[in-house]
């Protein structure tokens, strides 16, 4: 079903706003970084935002909410353009890119699919049915086995194999167990990222304001300790730092990890008068590239990606 920019953006604000008024009850850290040299980079002509993907040198990979368009852009160059016309009925929520294969991976949202780009050539490489039951896609990401995508709607997660040559394999499943199979609020499962050491993952609830890992093998999930995410959208890790998009509240959120993942610490917050619910996060140096979704901005018309200092 094809969705148009207002109808999505608004079904997805109020399920949003429904799950902020739960999370927002507790404590928020008040620490804040907001360097002078933030700036944008238009996404000319998006109906919509929500995810983004670094590639190769600085190069970003970031979607149309409202269509499934792909566009590719340069953080040192401070410009983006229309890179790929999504075929119709598609929507692009998180994505991840695969430089070593020139692979694009894009979450489908509600339409339960995956796709797949070239990023040389622009052209779809392959989609997936990863599930015909409730769904929302939201986000994916890489590991040695292949690619793996979150379900907001459901307590499982979806590998896409990728051979040593970019050879694509049939889906699978993996059913969660402990804290991450919640399903209780109108969003659950978001954001996702390969530990450190790329043998299991960290995965984002946002209706728990929760960091769990998970065991890839068996589906089970254990708490971040030490770690309160209220809003938290899409994350991204570099060693033992992770940092976590709060879309609600504008802000992303530093959080150093120890004990093998088993918890972690607040370090710092990033804010920047450009955000306008920042939804997901790519990294470069010292550099982060947001994307504005502004899920609250009725009727707004430019979409765009805001750079700030990572540090």
């Amino acid at each position: 079903m094809r969705h148009s920019s207002n109808s999505f953006a608004s079904v997805l604000s109020r399920a949003l706003v429904a799950v902020a008024l739960a999370m927002l009850a507790g404590p928020i850290s008040t620490a804040s970084a907001a360097p002078a040299a933030d700036y944008i980079i238009p996404l000319p002509g998006a109906g919509g935002a929500e995810g983004i993907a670094a590639g190769d040198g600085t190069t970003f990979y970031a979607g149309d909410l409202s269509n499934g368009n792909i566009y590719r852009g340069d953080v040192r160059q401070g410009t983006a353009s229309v890179f790929i016309e999504a075929p119709a009925g598609r929507v692009a929520v998180g994505m991840t890119a695969d430089v070593r294969n020139g692979l694009l991976f894009v979450a489908g949202g509600p339409t339960g699919q995956a796709y797949v780009y070239n990023t040389v050539t622009g052209e779809p490489v392959a989609s997936f049915q990863l599930t015909t039951g409730p769904a929302f896609i939201n986000d994916v990401t890489l590991t040695r086995e292949g690619a793996w995508f979150t379900n907001s709607a459901v307590g499982e997660l979806y590998l896409v194999p990728v051979g040593q040559h970019g050879e694509l394999g049939t889906v699978r499943t993996l059913t969660l167990h402990g804290p991450a199979a919640d399903t209780s609020s109108q969003f659950n499962l978001n954001g996702i990222v390969s530990t450190p050491s790329g043998a299991g993952l960290i995965v984002a609830h946002t209706g728990n304001a929760a960091l769990y890992t998970v065991d890839t093998v068996t589906g089970d999930s254990a708490v971040i300790a030490g770690v309160n995410v209220p809003a938290v959208d899409g994350i991204v890790v570099q060693g033992n730092q992770l940092w976590a998009v709060q879309n609600m509240l504008n802000q992303v959120s530093k959080v150093t990890l120890s004990g093998g993942q088993a918890s972690g610490s607040l370090t710092g917050v990033i804010t920047s008068e450009l955000f306008k619910t920042p939804t997901t996060a790519a990294l470069f140096g010292d550099t982060l590239a947001v994307v504005n979704a502004k899920f609250f901005q009725p009727g707004s018309t430019t979409f765009e990606v805001v750079v700030v200092g990572a540090r």
